[in-house]
């Protein structure tokens, strides 16, 4: 079995000495800072925010004050589907964690897996240095090969797949390690109804260079046409980004027309800060976690759980993360009420923005569905 890890954690430090892109993943220590019921406790482990308050971009052990979410409360929860550790696709108990399907016994990648409000379920495998991105309907059946790539994504109306067209992780993959880096980094995008890739966007316009800079997740807004990008970092701790591409007019996922890069805002330190992932939630708004501080070597200190506005600027703060663990796989309920994350492979669900409780563990991807 090949279980593709995510680009988060590559450092580039030996590349650039060597005038190439040689990657090393490094893996992130786990957590163990929960008290009973799952439920984030102290100020190292997620927190939720304050009953009320102005909103504020500091963070105590209580999320520092925050306005209240705008998301609707009371709706019924979603199930979850989510990747293992070992390579499984499975649905989850939300309640518990526990597995009550085995979908895909073993291969399956993360941080990204996606339903389709059908019930297809959209995930990749690894295959060497090519992905393959397949299907399987939620109630369960023979996988079905939809195209190579990694990372998919389906629209909101599920007529569009995104997905990143990009070499594997390892560092022997053709792509990293070429006169021309970067070139072979493209954005998806394929036409389900006609079964072709209907455009490829590239990291950037033909003709011009950079270090690679890796898709690490991808999420539609609302209206179908824009994706928010979230970028691994392009050398050592600096680069990440989450870039919102306009597929109607983009020529490129990193910079140019039809490009905004989401801003970081807020405490502490915005100039260091960076957005690790973001997802889009149904009224505009995005989920994402904000990481302090970019550099080398890495040290962070500070994981921030934002709903933030399209300026970038926070509406609502979640939870206040493990500073030394990532924090990803953000996937946001069809209704906008619900919220998931893996903080290292443990899951935490949020109803409404409030306080994050752990439902699960040993996961390297998770969305509702």
């Amino acid at each position: 079995m090949s279980v593709r890890p995510s680009p988060r954690a590559f450092s580039r430090r030996a590349r650039l000495a060597a005038g190439l892109a040689v990657l090393t993943f490094a893996v992130l220590p786990a957590a163990s800072a929960c008290k009973g019921g799952g439920s984030p406790a102290s100020s190292s482990a997620p927190a939720g925010p304050a009953a009320s308050g102005a909103g504020s971009s500091g963070g105590g052990a209580q999320g520092g004050g925050s306005s209240q979410p705008a998301t609707a409360q009371g709706s019924a929860e979603p199930g979850i589907v989510a990747v293992t550790k070992a390579g499984a696709l499975v649905q989850l108990d939300p309640a518990t964690g526990a597995v009550r399907e085995t979908l895909v016994s073993s291969g399956v990648t993360g941080d990204e897996v996606s339903v389709a409000a059908n019930g297809t379920v959209y995930f990749a495998t690894g295959s060497g240095c090519a992905g393959a991105i397949k299907s399987v309907p939620a109630s369960g059946g023979t996988p079905t090969f939809v195209r190579s790539g990694w990372d998919p994504a389906i629209s909101p109306d599920g007529t569009k797949l995104a997905y990143a067209d990009q070499p594997g992780s390892d560092q022997t993959c053709p792509g990293w390690n070429t006169s021309t880096p970067g070139t072979a980094f493209r954005l998806g995008i394929l036409a389900l109804s006609g079964g072709a890739t209907s455009q490829t966007i590239p990291q950037l316009p033909v003709g011009q260079q950079s270090l690679p800079g890796p898709i690490s997740h991808l999420s539609w807004a609302p209206d179908n046409q824009r994706l928010a990008v979230s970028i691994a970092s392009v050398q050592d701790n600096e680069g990440w980004a989450v870039n919102i591409v306009d597929t109607a007019s983009a020529q490129s996922y990193m910079d140019g027309p039809g490009v905004t890069p989401m801003p970081v805002t807020g405490d502490p330190t915005p100039q260091q800060s960076y957005l690790r992932e973001g997802v889009y939630m149904p009224g505009g708004n995005l989920f994402v976690s904000r990481a302090c501080c970019g550099g080398f070597p890495p040290h962070n200190t500070s994981r921030l759980m934002w709903e933030v506005a399209p300026n970038g600027m926070m509406t609502h703060q979640v939870a206040i993360g493990f500073p030394a663990m990532d924090h990803l796989s953000l996937n946001v309920s069809s209704d906008g009420n619900w919220l998931l994350y893996l903080g290292g492979n443990d899951l935490y669900v949020s109803q409404g923005g409030a306080r994050p409780t752990q439902v699960g563990s040993g996961l390297i991807a998770a969305a509702w569905g």
